[in-house]
């Protein structure tokens, strides 16, 4: 029963390897539309979304499996619960990074942002790349050092995401109604695709180490960090 346990755990951490790897293409594609104004980029993130929810329905059905079938105790129990986990928000990162492709999408062949904002944001999608980058390696080796400098990194974009209000609420902004909107909705997107990189985080220390660091004030993520 136990090598049939390790096997299908196994067939489980792969397809949740493979949706981090598609998330992080997600992630890249989305900022290259963004920032470019590139259409074909914006539908591949779009129709490549698909895969993502797909492999969430997949990740779900094989934890439910094992949960009915293996009745795991203890550690598989962590593994599998914070797998189903992790395949939610990695389903919500894919669907973020779908909104952002689906702006640059609408305002094609005119660029989402104005060009006051395009510092801010192209820091904020660098940030992002790094991030994703992050995460598909924290994933695969159960690095608990990456996840902690996911962690304590974001308050870097949470304070590139504070200077889009600053902009947008400026004396000086230029930009028609509707860019107002899109820097108010893209700003909170890429915030929020932070977030969930920081709950990954979270829940690979879990996996290894039992211990849940949004429990513990010393180590969260608003720990003052150097500027980018």
């Amino acid at each position: 029963m136990r090598v049939i346990f390790n096997e299908e755990m196994k067939a489980v951490a792969d397809d949740l390897d493979r949706m981090a790897q598609d998330v992080r293409k997600a992630i890249n594609g989305a900022g290259d539309a963004l920032l470019n104004a590139d259409i074909d980029k914006a539908q591949a993130v779009i129709d490549g979304d698909i895969e993502i929810d797909a492999l969430e329905s997949s990740i779900i059905d094989q934890c439910v499996h094992l949960l009915a079938k293996q009745n795991p105790v203890a550690t598989d129990l962590r593994v599998v619960v914070s797998t189903l986990r992790l395949a939610a928000t990695f389903e919500r990162m894919g669907d973020l990074a779908r909104h952002i492709a689906e702006t640059a999408r609408r305002e094609y062949p005119q660029n989402a942002l104005p060009e006051e904002t395009r510092e801010t944001f192209t820091k904020m999608v660098e940030f992002l790349r790094v991030t994703a980058d992050r995460l598909v390696e924290m994933l695969a080796d159960r690095d608990t050092t990456i996840a902690e400098t996911v962690i304590i990194d974001d308050d870097k974009l949470d304070r590139l995401h504070h200077q889009t209000f600053d902009i947008a609420l400026g004396d000086t902004w230029n930009g028609t109604r509707q860019q107002l909107i899109d820097v108010v909705l893209i700003g909170r997107f890429l915030e929020r695709l932070g977030d969930h990189a920081v709950s990954a985080a979270r829940r690979v220390v879990y996996i290894v180490s039992g211990f849940d660091p949004s429990k513990d004030p010393g180590r969260d993520e608003d720990t003052p960090v150097s500027d980018m």
